[in-house]
């Protein structure tokens, strides 16, 4: 998971996929962190993305370095905690201008069951799971 994390830290952006009904959806995400041995990412609840994770919570990550690719899979877990949302919201401070640990929008979900596939056309495949 610590691998997983800091890839996704280096890269900065990442895509995350979500279904809406039988149509796909991608977008760009930048929040990770690592709380109490749980890998987590951060949205708002008023927005669709949410709204998408709520009703299918299987999700994909996709992220490139210029080298390495990381496709990871898993099922996405709402922490309702404050204490998950001021560790996620300490660790990315530009997010505090938007979100508040202890509003009703900022939602923090945590990754289970999760598969972590590294590929390169120079190194063999390295599969990760937590």
């Amino acid at each position: 998971m610590q691998e997983v994390y800091e890839f996704l830290k280096k890269v900065g952006v990442y895509y995350l996929a979500t279904m809406d009904g039988d149509q796909p959806r991608v977008r760009p995400f930048g929040t990770i962190n690592i709380f109490e041995d749980k890998l987590y990412i951060q949205t708002g609840k008023v927005k669709e993305v949410s709204r998408q994770i709520q009703k299918n919570p299987k999700v994909e990550i996709s992220a490139f370095d210029g080298q390495v690719w990381l496709r990871l899979t898993g099922t996405l877990v709402r922490d309702d905690r404050v204490e998950a949302k001021r560790d996620m919201l300490d660790k990315h401070p530009d997010l505090k201008a938007m979100y508040d640990p202890e509003d009703d929008n900022t939602e923090v979900l945590y990754f289970k069951d999760a598969t972590a596939a590294f590929a390169s056309f120079t190194e063999a495949p390295k599969t990760v799971t937590f």
